[in-house]
């Protein structure tokens, strides 16, 4: 039993029937009641787009991230997704692994269920806008980037300004007398993108050479350990580390405690992310706190300004803080 055959037996249109599950009061009474009789005959339960057709809305949002084990992936996805829930939406989370052609099929997929929006989380997504398949499936539906921008219509932003956390690690390693600092790179993102810009912008206020003490590693432990190991080799004189994840910082961490270094008397060392990462390791990390539960919960109210047309909206940049450690 469905719908239709619901509204048929009732002798309504399928709208009055949707009326009457939405409980809305702009349905006769005699009419409510016959409909009423009829869903409770045939025990109906109804479905979300039955739900949906008078409402115009599914409650319902899609957040893609690219790998939901990062965690400041999964901090912003799961304050949406509790955040979502709380105001009775239905929430499905993709996991696209950092693929174009995986992003763009799961774009496909959420867009033709009727989704009321879209959250894309992680600043790789600003890419997929290059693919002209991506505007056409959010040509309709209202997204929102956390901690990315996408440059298409109807599409938002809730941005944190990484180059200035960036910046304000520096500047606390300088003003701690360090002078040879060291940045490690770690991944391909715009996000790493503004964070590399932060470095050297501010080296150059500081009248440092920022340019020649930029190092490209991999992401995570065995990323931060290579890193240290190849500064090692190369003999350059080091005497500070910003890294732009905390768990490549604790690589770094782990690296110099092998090689008999000592954090921070020798060299110091700080993180990005205020993550779990930062709190565990030894030293504990000075870190720049991105504010993941903020960008997340302000993604939600944005998406759901969005979702209702609200009449004020526009995207936003969260400012970062640094928290102090002991590892510098």
């Amino acid at each position: 039993m469905n719908i239709y055959d619901i509204a048929k037996e009732a002798g309504v249109s399928i709208s009055t029937v949707s009326r009457v599950l939405n409980k809305k009061e702009n349905v006769n009474e005699e009419t409510r009641c016959k409909v009423e009789e009829i869903l409770k005959k045939y025990d109906y339960v109804p479905s979300g787009i039955a739900r949906g057709m008078v409402s115009k809305s599914m409650k319902t949002v899609a957040i893609l991230t690219v790998d939901v084990r990062v965690p400041q992936y999964s901090r912003i996805a799961y304050t949406i997704e509790r955040e979502f829930s709380k105001r009775g939406y239905n929430v499905q989370l993709c996991n696209t692994g950092g693929d174009l052609e995986e992003a763009v099929q799961y774009l496909d997929v959420v867009t033709s269920k009727q989704v009321d929006g879209v959250v894309l989380v992680g600043s790789i997504f600003n890419r997929i806008e290059l693919d002209e398949r991506v505007a056409s499936l959010l040509k309709h539906t209202p997204v929102v980037v956390a901690n990315g921008q996408l440059n298409l219509p109807g599409c938002y932003s809730v941005l944190v300004d990484d180059r200035l956390g960036i910046s304000l690690a520096v500047d606390h390693l300088y003003q701690k007398g360090h002078r040879e600092i060291f940045y490690l790179k770690d991944m391909d993102t715009d996000s790493a993108q503004r964070k590399q810009a932060g470095f050297l912008e501010t080296m150059k206020r500081l009248g440092l050479d920022g340019a020649s003490h930029i190092r490209e590693t991999e992401f995570g432990l065995q990323g931060g350990m290579q890193a240290v190991q190849r500064l090692l080799d190369s003999e350059v004189e080091v005497s500070a580390i910003v890294c732009g994840e905390d768990l490549t910082a604790v690589g770094v961490l782990k690296g110099l405690k092998c090689a008999g270094i000592k954090v921070p008397e020798e060299i110091a060392v700080t993180g990005f992310n205020h993550s779990d990462y930062a709190k565990v390791c030894e030293p504990e990390l000075t870190t720049v706190d991105n504010k993941a539960e903020l960008v997340g919960g302000l993604s939600v109210q944005l998406l759901e300004t969005l979702i209702r047309k609200g009449e004020h909206y526009a995207s936003m940049v969260v400012q970062p803080q640094l928290v102090l450690g002991r590892s510098s």
